[in-house]
């Protein structure tokens, strides 16, 4: 087995149970918002949510749109679905406030989590963040789930000045980091951002494909390594 001695990892989705804690606030939110008014079917705002956030999101890592944008769409395309809903940019900003602030209150991880990261630390490897997520939002979620404490750096997109996979994003977190591409791994459980990104950066991958309905193609670039629960992740990477 290689020898790294610095481990890049995602943190939404991959330690972090963001789709979870989003379920969750996503429905506090259509409930303090009184959305029922205008939504006999709750389940329709909800698929015309994660709808657009998935393509809004896919767009926003490419580079295509803005943070800005993304706030305001991503709740003005799901509530124009309502016919008696005209929703402006101020209503949209306010419910996107109070959606992120119900997730980042959320201390939940993805399972596993807690202990993976108290066995890399064991192991002596020196952890970074690499994240696209927003500054305010992930300090806040650091802190609701505790895992704040085992990185070394935390790096985010918006002082990369460009996400992931963009090689800017990675040649950034060499350069705060210290890490090498040749003794650095990447964790993640996004192919497209996480792993293609890295390897495009030189580095090996490990990808966590959490919901394992998806599989890489035979002629895509294969990982290093490949788990679907990150209790994998401890036998792999041991010293």
């Amino acid at each position: 087995m290689k020898h790294y001695t610095d481990l890049f990892i995602d943190f939404d989705d991959t330690l972090y149970d963001t789709h979870g804690g989003a379920i969750i606030s996503l429905r506090e939110v259509f409930d303090e918002f009184q959305l029922g008014r205008h939504f006999p079917d709750a389940q329709v705002f909800y698929d015309a949510y994660w709808e657009a956030n998935i393509d809004l999101w896919t767009r926003y890592a490419r580079n295509e749109i803005t943070r800005d944008y993304l706030i305001v769409e991503r709740f003005h395309r799901p509530l124009s679905v309502a016919p008696t809903l005209q929703p402006t940019k101020e209503f949209c900003l306010q419910m996107s406030d109070r959606f992120l602030d119900l997730c980042a209150s959320k201390p939940y991880v993805v399972e596993g989590a807690h202990e993976l990261m108290e066995h890399l630390a064991s192991c002596d490897y020196r952890m970074h963040m690499c994240s696209n997520g927003f500054h305010e939002v992930q300090s806040r979620k650091l802190a609701s789930c505790g895992l704040g404490r085992y990185f070394t750096k935390v790096i985010l997109s918006e002082d990369a000045g460009a996400n992931k996979p963009s090689p800017r994003f990675f040649d950034y977190a060499f350069k705060v980091s210290g890490a090498k591409p040749e003794t650095t791994l990447m964790i993640g459980d996004n192919y497209q951002t996480d792993i293609l990104g890295a390897a495009n950066a030189g580095l090996d991958t490990l990808f966590f494909n959490r919901f394992p309905e998806w599989q890489p193609a035979a002629n895509d670039y294969q990982p290093t390594m490949y788990v679907t629960s990150l209790k994998e992740i401890i036998g792999l990477l041991a010293h």
